[in-house]
């Protein structure tokens, strides 16, 4: 089966930081591709029904847009099953560098690896989409393909592609749901509209946002434990 997967990340700057209970994440948005064109004419109507037409973000929430984005969450609830989220949320106070080769690029780049991964199945095909960002070395994502196709070896990676994330929807969307266990996991956020939003999706996920088990499919919320342990 064809699925097609498309990224965004949060607080990147934090892997290089010492800052206690504060994480930098990288999220995830899986979808068969042949849902794809469904989800995006999805989020099509809801930006006419609410006259939203600006990129989506989880900065962007505002009174005036908070339906809009109530919407979203309901958009992929609705999908159940085909469209599924997944994040890796990582300690800054716990990253040592030393196990990077003192390069806060490659190993923004493994933990990268260890959220897709996981999820990777035997016997499909995966495209992965990821926002635009300056890499210091340009072989980043070539190398990224390069190891999960080598460590998946009967799941095919067609390719692993950067795009500007204000011409993709479904990033913008990764954006989104990203931004809300960011925000959950992080300082919070005194905004109205925005602790609305994370109660709605709470609501329709039927429990608080919190790390979550590897075999948790709609929403997976995945705490790496870089001090080790069981």
């Amino acid at each position: 089966m064809d699925f097609e997967v498309y990224c965004d990340e949060s607080r990147q700057d934090l892997i290089a930081q010492k800052k206690i209970g504060q994480y930098f994440m990288i999220g995830s948005l899986w979808l068969p591709a042949n849902v794809r064109e469904d989800v995006k004419a999805g989020i099509a109507q809801l930006r006419q029904k609410h006259s939203v037409w600006g990129e989506i973000k989880w900065s962007k929430i505002s009174p005036s847009k908070k339906d809009f984005y109530l919407g979203l969450i309901d958009l992929f609830i609705s999908y159940q099953d085909k469209l599924r989220f997944r994040c890796i949320a990582i300690e800054s106070s716990k990253v040592d560098l030393g196990w990077h080769n003192h390069d806060k690029e490659l190993g923004f780049y493994k933990f990268y690896y260890q959220l897709l991964h996981h999820w990777i199945l035997d016997l499909n095909t995966y495209t992965i989409f990821c926002d635009t960002k300056t890499n210091r070395d340009p072989s980043r994502l070539k190398v990224l393909s390069e190891c999960l196709s080598s460590a998946n070896l009967t799941a095919k990676i067609n390719f692993i592609q950067a795009l500007p994330s204000h011409q993709v929807a479904l990033i913008q969307f990764t954006d989104f749901l990203l931004g809300i266990v960011s925000a959950k996991m992080n300082d919070g956020t005194n905004s109205q509209a925005k602790l609305e939003v994370i109660t709605h999706l709470e609501q329709e996920l039927h429990h608080k946002l919190r790390p979550t088990v590897q075999r948790e499919e709609k929403f997976n919320i995945f705490k790496i434990r870089l001090e080790g342990g069981w």
